[in-house]
């Protein structure tokens, strides 16, 4: 393959140069850990090199104006290549491509604490490089410290619904799209009386003229303040306000104006900079739910993009969700269990001062699944059901039974089918015997 012609130019000076070691950088950087695979003939360390000049000061061929000066203040640093296999003597004769392990630091001065320029910088150009792929990025307080995260997280969530210590329940209603407020409402209130903690439109659901937010958000909410006088409980219905700018604004102030007390954003189909001023909003006082549409398109391929558990935890979560919807790998979506405990963790794990907020797996869940859940994630995951409880033969509110029935049966480590008998749940037996194929 022809090289590329690319070149760069190295001072006296080392510290305006693009490399360094992790001991020579302070504070003032982020870290991206990038898995790079390339030909053997090329030169990782240039290669490397070049990509954080490309990504900060300069261009593929030395200009004036990137002085040493400039360079010492701005130019990212390669602190890191590790490649895997590590080899040390002879390379065998048979290998054609060398991976890489690669650590490039990125002042903080060059991106603020924004996040545009963050991907800008640490995904932008490269991107198109080939074999490239964002693993990580660590973050130092300092940036952090410019978010203010989420407002209510896992403990606020809590706290509004009176639920201290057990899985919450979510549905959303089905069809997806294509129905009249009317039918949704009537469905909101069979899966809340059957005991769902959290209602939620499907996220193709927009504000469409034949189901407009102001319009569900009152029949929604009338339908939730009935079930919960009836089941003595409190139910948060996530309203999806996902829309262009300044339309999504619009429609999270208008669907507040009228009672609504969660709203859902599809964030990376509007920008995690959407995401972020909405939490930030001080009007804005109610949870948001960040639905992973659109994330398949940075962490599905094993060499390009974005590894999933920045792109659908650590990322999301400094913008200011309080339940990032994910997919789970028991179910339909195509997901290895690694990863998805990944995604938890970072979701859950302490982040400076960046509140913990709940994972949501998602995607073919049935009742039979909630102890595996409740094994790897433990009390603090949202379930969420779509079809599992609307496709129950005694319809949506035994649906919803059902799948309660199975969060305390999980909770108390008994088998859904003896927890069943032995209890006289009688929508949990059926939507077992639903489930064999």
């Amino acid at each position: 393959m022809e090289i590329p012609k690319v070149t760069y130019r190295r001072f006296e000076d080392p510290e305006a140069n693009p490399d360094a070691l992790p001991e020579g950088i302070d504070e003032n950087y982020i870290i991206a850990t990038y898995y790079m695979s390339f030909p053997k003939m090329l030169n990782i360390s240039d290669i490397s090199q070049i990509m954080a000049i490309e990504q900060s000061t300069g261009t593929w061929i030395p200009v004036p104006g990137e002085s040493p000066e400039v360079r010492k203040k701005h130019v990212a640093k390669v602190i890191g290549i590790y490649e895997t296999p590590d080899y040390e003597f002879l390379i065998p004769d048979e290998v054609r491509w060398r991976n890489y392990i690669v650590q490039i630091a990125f002042p903080y001065d060059n991106i603020g604490s924004t996040l545009s320029m963050l991907f800008t910088a640490v995904i932008g150009n490269i991107s198109m490089a080939g074999k490239v792929k964002l693993l990580d990025l660590r973050f130092p307080k300092k940036y952090v410290d410019g978010f203010k995260g989420p407002k209510f997280g896992i403990e606020g969530i809590r706290k509004i619904l009176g639920v201290k210590d057990r899985p919450l329940l979510n549905n959303m209603i089905k069809p997806c799209t294509g129905f009249p407020p009317e039918l949704g409402a009537k469905l909101t209130y069979e899966v809340a009386r059957g005991g769902v903690d959290i209602v939620k439109d499907d996220e193709l659901l927009g504000n469409r003229p034949f189901n407009l937010v102001e319009e569900r958000v009152v029949k929604y909410m009338e339908a939730i303040d009935r079930a919960n006088e009836e089941k003595g409980e409190k139910t948060l219905y996530a309203v999806s306000i996902s829309d262009d700018i300044p339309q999504v604004f619009e429609n999270a102030d208008k669907a507040i104006e009228l009672g609504a007390n969660c709203i859902l954003v599809n964030y990376l189909a509007t920008g995690l900079p959407v995401l972020r001023k909405l939490a930030e909003d001080p009007s804005i006082k109610v949870p948001i739910m960040a639905h992973m549409d659109c994330a398949g398109i940075y962490y599905e391929s094993h060499y390009s993009g974005v590894r999933s558990d920045l792109i659908l935890g650590k990322l999301p979560r400094l913008a200011g969700a309080d339940i990032v919807v994910y997919p789970a790998p028991y179910g339909k979506a195509f997901f290895p269990e690694e990863k998805y405990l990944a995604v938890a963790k970072a979701l859950t794990y302490p982040f400076y001062d960046i509140k913990p907020i709940f994972p949501m797996p998602s995607g073919g869940i049935v009742p039979s699944i909630v102890p595996k859940l409740y094994k790897t994630l433990g009390k603090d995951f949202v379930v969420a059901a779509g079809g599992g409880i609307h496709a129950h033969p005694d319809g949506p509110a035994a649906g919803a039974r059902a799948f309660r029935a199975a969060i305390e049966a999980a909770m108390e480590g008994i088998d859904l089918r003896t927890y069943a008998e032995t209890k006289n749940v009688p929508e949990l037996e059926k939507a077992l015997k639903m489930e064999v194929r």
